[in-house]
């Protein structure tokens, strides 16, 4: 698959709740996940260790209230897309957080991740 293919298969999985799938179809096993400086799990590399973090979020939430992604946008081998969730945490009650993701592709599969991102 080409960055577009990937993209846009990326979109489809995650607005349709398919988040670890998508991590296990579309991710390379070397992938390396960055959050914002200062978070937890601000640098994990491998694929499983990305499954866990994004497992252990998932687990996280009490209730999704909405959630949002935009269009992908392709650049080479590179693609972005913005983010938007309402939801209520189980340790630390309701949030909206806004993102915008970027994605490195390589050979086919996601090689990197990077959020960045505010909380209200």
């Amino acid at each position: 698959m080409n960055t577009n293919d990937v993209a846009q298969k990326w979109a489809q999985m995650c607005r349709e709740g398919k988040n670890l799938d998508c991590i296990n179809e579309l991710y390379a096993d070397n992938v390396v996940s960055k959050e914002m400086p200062g978070m937890p799990g601000e640098v994990i590399s491998g694929k499983q260790n990305v499954w866990n973090k994004s497992k252990e979020w998932l687990d996280s939430v009490e209730d999704f209230h909405a959630s949002s992604i935009s269009e992908p946008v392709v650049a080479g081998n590179w693609f972005t897309a913005k983010m938007g969730f309402d939801c209520t945490f189980k340790e630390r009650g309701r949030q909206k957080m806004e993102e915008v993701c970027v994605y490195e592709v390589k050979d086919g599969k996601i090689a990197s991740e990077q959020y960045f991102y505010s909380m209200e």
